[in-house]
């Protein structure tokens, strides 16, 4: 056999081991078999490690309206400052009030430590605002504003200040753009009354100016990124446990986070206080970021919007009583909290809620297809609040998609008892979680050959392989075995039609929950392991799934197999086939791939071939060093394949032109 293309460039990469196992893959090229969804990889967020206010959402200014229970949460005060509740925005109704202290040199002041930080950057600017009045019987009062390095951090240095005019009784809005002349992950920012007259100050911000699309109190450009360049082909939000709420006074509620971010009331975040080994008692949802800002976020990166609604309970972890939720006779206003999300997403503008999504700014519906009702519920008390929504539903939406969910667990008693349940109450998809050990991993590859094709098709729709060992975090080897799982994702895509990885986002000071796909601190962020496997797959979803197998089985690291992992697609769009092997063994394989079923004039020419390897199995990427581990791609310059040597601990894709193919 002459050498081939594959195995020249794997020789050049790494070191061939003597004892590579011999494998041969055939696809099968003759039919197409179900088509795979351009929901297939997705996106799930969920406001748990400040991955919204702190994270995504771009405000730099800690209880920003003082709402938090304790009105100076995120503050420092000097001087007179006094706390009022009859402000101009009725859902956020506390401001301050500044008065002079009545001695001399002793400052009246406010100091907000923002989220770890507030985190500037030098030349970039800064969008400073506030809404302000002086008391009856002044004419005007003035402010500094400054940020400033901490006296504990490098002796302390003030910075970036400007000074404010506010005149007249009535509430206006006040603002200035300014440069910052430094970087620093970690200032904090200043507010002084100059004089002897008072003034009020409501909703203090401060955001970059460089946002996502530049948009004034926007998203955070870098995540925003980020989510871009995965190319998702869904977006669920906005969880997760927040959907429920501690209690139902607290679950997210959807119509709260409509109109002026001014006046969205402060609502209790579920993960606060959750973790005793990472308490952040202060950790709340300003609803900035809202259901709004999540459907126009997911029109622009080219996902389906997939919101999910709370189905009249509260987290039942919490709450194991039944009059801690909703009485199945009572759930009415939460059914109807559903049907309008739909008129949001979707009514003309003629409608009630489609008029209010159109005074935000977006006239267009935004062709919501999908909707969750529940986050990971089980037992029957989940099952008869369910069967209320889904007949509604079906009567007045039936073209929406409804997504059930299979508890909490991959399997076990709750697992057991919903998945029948959906099947009767006919929702359109299971939404199944498992944060699983690297063994659950390994054991999985042929999860959802034997799923019944009749039933409610699948969502994934949060996982992740947790590290044995105390490696719970997004090294490499468990990224290489969500890798190897997603080839059975892939293989029965025709019951299998979203899977979104979980959680999204962690801020480095601020993580509660661990892996997740992005981390940052205050100024940097870096993309895991993990997050450049779902980027391989979702780039490479194909349309069409291709039956590729061994002996006519398919390689999913069974006994035999050596621990290799496969699947191939077909992109009709592209003309292209795309074989994925992964190999989670400790030696190199060799795969012979034969294409069955081509004619003569449909020669599969190997385009290019992408390798995911890391040396060092435990290593991931870091703020330091962001791109120590990213796949590596190589054009394959006219050359032939017909055997591909699959390095161990690699996870390797080979896309090839097939031109004469339908």
């Amino acid at each position: 056999m002459r050498k081939t293309f594959l195995t020249a460039l794997a020789g050049m990469a790494f070191a061939i081991s003597a004892n590579a196992q011999n494998h041969e893959l055939t696809v099968d090229m003759k039919k197409n078999g179900a088509p795979v969804q351009e929901t297939m990889y997705g996106l799930f967020i969920e406001d748990i490690n400040y991955a919204a206010d702190g994270g995504l959402y771009a405000e730099l200014v800690k209880n920003r309206s003082f709402d938090f229970p304790y009105a100076f949460t995120g503050w420092k005060v000097a001087g007179n400052v006094e706390v009022r509740n009859d402000g101009p925005f009725d859902r956020n109704p506390n401001y301050v009030r500044l008065s002079s202290s009545g001695h001399r040199d002793k400052w009246t002041a406010l100091l907000n430590e923002g989220f770890f930080g507030i985190g500037v950057e030098k030349d970039k600017e800064y969008r400073f605002s506030f809404y302000a009045r002086v008391p009856e019987g002044y004419q005007n009062a003035r402010i500094r504003m400054e940020l400033a390095i901490p006296v504990t951090n490098r002796e302390g240095q003030d910075f970036l200040a400007h000074e404010m005019t506010v005149s007249g009784n009535e509430w206006k809005q006040y603002e200035v753009v300014v440069k910052s002349p430094l970087t620093e992950p970690k200032a904090e920012l200043r507010i002084f009354l100059l004089g002897n007259n008072p003034v009020d100050l409501e909703h203090i911000s401060l955001f970059p100016v460089d946002t996502w699309k530049g948009r004034k109190g926007g998203l955070r450009k870098d995540l925003m990124e980020a989510l871009a360049d995965m190319k998702p082909g869904c977006f669920r939000f906005p969880g997760g446990c927040i959907v429920e709420g501690t209690d139902l006074a607290t679950r997210y509620n959807w119509k709260n986070t409509l109109g002026p971010v001014e006046n969205r009331p402060l609502n209790e975040n579920r993960w606060h206080y959750t973790f005793r080994y990472r308490f952040f008692p202060d950790y709340f949802q300003t609803y900035g970021l809202g259901f709004y800002e999540y459907f126009l976020l997911s029109e622009e990166i080219g996902a389906e919007p997939l919101p999910v609604v709370n189905v009249g309970l509260s987290c039942q972890y919490q709450n194991n009583s039944e009059h801690a939720h909703v009485a199945v006779d009572e759930l009415d206003p939460y059914i109807q909290d559903a049907i309008d999300l739909i008129e949001f997403a979707n009514g003309d503008t003629t409608t009630v809620y489609g008029k209010i999504r159109a005074q935000m700014g977006h006239p267009e519906p935004f062709n919501m297809k999908f909707l969750g009702v529940g986050n990971e519920q089980w037992g029957p008390e989940y099952v008869v609040r369910l069967e209320k929504f889904v007949e509604r539903l079906r009567k007045e939406h039936p073209e929406i998609e409804i997504i059930g969910s299979s508890g909490p667990n991959s399997e076990g008693r709750d697992f057991d008892y919903l998945w029948p349940e959906m099947k009767r109450i006919q929702v359109d998809l299971v939404d199944e979680h498992f944060y699983r050990p690297e063994s659950w991993f390994l054991s999985q590859g042929n999860r959802y050959d034997n799923y019944d094709r009749k039933g409610p098709k699948v969502f994934a729709g949060e996982y992740a392989c947790h590290g044995a060992n105390g490696r719970k975090w997004n090294h490499f080897n468990a990224s290489l075995l969500e890798a190897a799982f997603m080839t059975n994702l892939e293989r029965n895509a025709d019951i299998v039609h979203m899977a979104t990885y979980a959680p999204l986002f962690a801020h480095v000071d601020g993580w509660q929950w661990r892996p997740d796909l992005i981390w940052y601190d205050n100024l940097r962020s870096v993309r895991s392991c993990s997050y450049y496997v779902q980027q391989m797959y979702a780039h490479n979803t194909g349309t069409h799934v291709l039956k590729a197998t061994e002996m006519g089985k398919p390689l999913a690291g069974n006994e035999g197999q050596d621990g290799l992992f496969a699947s191939a697609v077909w992109d009709a769009n592209k003309k292209e086939v795309i074989v994925k092997v992964i190999n989670v063994s400790d030696v190199a394989q060799d795969v012979k791939l034969t294409f069955a079923g081509l004619k003569k004039n449909q020669t599969p020419e190997l385009v290019d071939i992408t390798t995911y390897h890391s040396d060092d199995l435990y290593a991931d990427n870091t703020l330091d060093n962001p791109t120590a581990i990213v796949p590596q791609v190589k054009a394959a310059e006219g050359a032939a394949l017909e055997v591909a040597n699959v390095p161990a601990k690699t996870f390797a894709m080979y896309r090839f032109k097939v031109a004469n193919r339908k």
